[in-house]
């Protein structure tokens, strides 16, 4: 029987430690387990994917997505780790696992400064990195065929050979809840997913605000529309554009996004109706516009200064796509302002928790991006550092104090996410067994007593 000789993490892996205990992993395993380089990042960093076991029928798992979004990382191992451990997860499915352990390693190593901890929101913030729309590798805007990325054409690669039954994305939510999304539905995953929240004390997040307009398939579990072409403000706040998500989809492939929060709020798990919904609306869309016109006219004054700053264009790629979809989510969110022929949806507590959180994160991102250009320069001639430190200061603030924002540890925000892509890996299973329209039922499962995690 596998036994795991490698310590447990207790933070978020480096691009360099994901591969150092793949490989170890891999020379542990007698065989069971193979890694190879199956592509480079736009830097030269290696693409590294994992399998784990021989069988027939391929799942694939993709950590990293997101470069601000570490916990696939920490999640890909556990996997690993897990499945080497269990063989019904291979021989017993007839099952190969192929983890693919970072899609945007560049990405990542721009998050090392916040990576290994102290976890606090304002370090996060004042760090942080994500690419601009065009620069993340999960997105197809103008289809596979033209995929500008070596990343995204790795992917794709990958897809087109291993052709998965089950394919999983691994995602995190900087402040916020725990939810899923599909592109077919998996009966029984959103009792699944309660099952494991609860366990772990993670809070499920019953409105997303990308998620406002998609079918529900059970609390926290959305289905993802197909791809349609639209602006580039509908794909950055919507992602229901053409993807790697669906790419697979003509191979019968059930794709999951598995979402896991690194700070929780409880108030995004609130299903009750609200007392006073417009009014909290107004509340939301009149911040937001207030802090983009702060942040664009700070954007202002520091732009003409940036030039020489290490990878200006590329962090400023971002602040420009932020401050692009402001107006449009004020509008939308707005009662006064919201498009007639389409309006809200119902909103509860919780899907207001959410918009409050969403519209705060795309104003606390543009801050921490700005200081982090300014900082690059050596140089204020601006005077904007002392503004940007009080923004970001006051608004992670509000984050712990009005939304009750709390740090998940890493392992239990990894356990978590383990948890959900090994209950849809098994649902996903059953689907691809079952004759069309066949329904399997679950009326005993996670019936035993909980599990106490690991100290930490």
């Amino acid at each position: 029987m596998w036994r795991c000789a490698l310590p447990p993490l207790l933070r978020y892996p480096t691009v360099d430690e994901l591969a150092a205990r793949a490989a170890a992993l891999a020379v542990r395993s007698s065989g069971d387990v193979r890694l190879r380089r199956v592509g480079v990042s736009r830097a030269g960093s290696p693409l590294w994917l994992l399998s784990v076991g021989r069988g027939a029928r391929q799942a694939l798992v993709v950590a990293g997505p997101h470069a601000n979004e570490p916990v696939g990382g920490a999640t890909v191992l556990r996997l690993a780790e897990r499945v080497l451990a269990d063989p019904r997860l291979t021989v017993g499915a007839d099952a190969t696992w192929n983890l693919l352990l970072c899609l945007d390693p560049d990405g990542l190593r721009r998050n090392e400064d916040w990576l290994s901890g102290p976890y606090s929101l304002g370090r996060y913030f004042r760090h942080f990195f994500r690419p601009g729309f065009l620069e993340q590798p999960e997105w197809l805007p103008d289809g596979a065929a033209a995929a500008a990325l070596p990343e995204t054409r790795t992917l794709l690669r990958l897809q087109d050979e291993l052709k998965p039954f089950f394919q999983c994305s691994l995602h995190g939510v900087d402040v916020g809840g725990a939810f899923v999304e599909l592109t077919r539905d998996l009966p029984g995953l959103s009792r699944r997913v309660a099952h494991a929240a609860a366990r772990l004390g993670i809070p499920r997040e019953l409105g997303p605000y990308d998620t406002l307009y998609w079918p529900c398939l059970g609390p926290a579990v959305y289905r993802i529309p197909p791809p349609h072409r639209g602006d580039r403000a509908a794909a950055i706040t919507e992602a229901a554009v053409e993807s790697t998500w669906y790419h697979p989809h003509r191979y019968g492939t059930v794709t999951a996004v598995v979402e896991a929060p690194m700070w929780g709020v409880a108030a995004v798990e609130d299903g009750s109706p609200p007392a006073d919904r417009d009014a909290v609306l107004r509340t939301v869309s009149a911040a937001l516009r207030h802090d983009a016109q702060l942040l664009e006219r700070i954007l202002t004054r520091v732009r003409p200064h940036l030039t020489g700053a290490p990878d200006a264009a590329r962090l400023l790629a971002p602040v420009d796509d932020y401050v692009l979809v402001c107006p449009g989510l004020a509008d939308a969110w707005d009662p006064a302002t919201a498009d007639p022929a389409r309006p809200l949806p119902p909103l509860s507590a919780g899907h207001l928790a959410a918009l409050r959180i969403a519209g705060r994160r795309i104003a606390v991102r543009t801050a921490g991006l700005l200081h982090q250009l300014v900082t690059a320069t050596g140089r204020d001639p601006a005077g904007a550092l002392p503004e940007l430190d009080g923004l970001i200061d006051a608004w992670c603030a509000g984050y712990q104090e009005e939304c009750g924002a709390r740090w998940i540890p890493v392992a239990r925000q990894a356990e978590y996410q383990a948890r959900v892509v090994l209950a849809a890996f098994e649902l996903a299973g059953r689907r691809a067994a079952e004759p069309a329209g066949a329904r399997s039922g679950e009326s005993d499962w996670g019936t035993e007593p909980a599990v106490p995690m690991h100290r930490e």
